[in-house]
């Protein structure tokens, strides 16, 4: 039985010769929230679980499964965050959305950051919850050449190393949640079926090949942040253990229209961990948008 988030309904599209999940809520004449979930073992029904109930009374909730993840079958992993932001733009004219406010976590703050950069006409504001593509590496020296060899491995070792390391979900879980008896249990419960789908992950896997050099990030934005001027809203746990909360920090200075919320004793799922300070802060700031 499919895992759906509760006042949510699936729609796919056919696209890029696949089919594209898309997961929608909400009245289809209100203003789009448009979601998009993060890497590893992530799909939309996961991340955003509780936000289609949250904001489906009052906005068109739209989370779209890139490729690589969750319910999108038949189109290849698109690796680095600025293609996947093209494909967003793609899925967006394919639904009609001509602009919108739109959220990113992780990898999909990535993809939202660079699709604010590629196609500046297609956002409103922006919502960036413990955003990817804002550090110069990972780690140390070591630990970031450590990540680039290993993210180098032939397929046929990349993969089935994968599926095993899928195999300790739960270790995986509390590795990135602060407190896991924060996460719904029906999550909790999807995140480990996701985990255990054929070719669950490869669409991250992809994503840190493209992404990870030899000894920087390829995918700092920092240093071109500044020239997105829509408003954005950053939510970031201070307990991050994936994503260093500096670069919000950082990123947030540089935006001429940015504000950051680090959040006490939350983890890397901010949006999950902290569901009702998110949902507050996140309605403030839809309040400030024009439409």
């Amino acid at each position: 039985m499919t895992f759906l988030p509760p006042d949510s309904r699936v729609e796919y599209l056919d696209l890029a010769g696949g089919r594209v999940r898309v997961l929608l809520g909400g009245p289809a004449d209100a203003p789009p929230f448009l979601l998009v979930h993060g890497g590893g073992n992530d799909n939309a029904a996961i991340s955003w679980y509780r936000m289609f109930a949250s904001f489906g009374s009052d906005h068109r909730v739209i989370a779209p499964e890139l490729p690589g993840f969750g319910g999108t079958v038949g189109i290849d992993p698109l690796g680095g965050p600025a293609a996947q932001a093209d494909f967003l733009a793609r899925v967006m004219a394919e639904l009609g959305v001509e602009r919108a406010v739109v959220a990113g976590v992780s990898m999909g703050g990535d993809v939202v950051l660079n699709l604010a950069l590629r196609h500046p006409d297609l956002i409103e504001g922006l919502v960036l919850i413990a955003p990817g593509g804002l550090m110069k590496r990972v780690g140390n020296r070591f630990t970031h050449k450590a990540a680039w060899w290993s993210a180098r491995l032939p397929d046929a070792l990349l993969f089935p190393a994968a599926a095993l390391a899928n195999r300790f979900v739960g270790a995986a879980l509390r590795a990135v949640v602060h407190d896991v008896s924060t996460m719904p249990p029906e999550v909790v419960a999807e995140f480990r079926r996701e985990a255990r789908r054929p070719g669950a992950s490869r669409g991250y896997q992809r994503y840190n090949q493209a992404t990870l050099g030899p000894h920087e990030m390829r995918n700092n934005l920092l240093p071109v942040v500044a020239d997105i001027t829509a408003p954005a809203l950053f939510f970031h746990g201070a307990l991050d253990p994936m994503v260093p909360p500096e670069g919000s920090r950082q990123a947030a200075e540089l935006m001429p229209n940015a504000r950051l919320v680090m959040v006490p004793d939350c983890g890397h799922w901010a949006q999950l961990e902290a569901h009702d300070r998110f949902v507050d802060e996140v309605r403030a700031f839809l309040s400030t948008i024009p439409g």
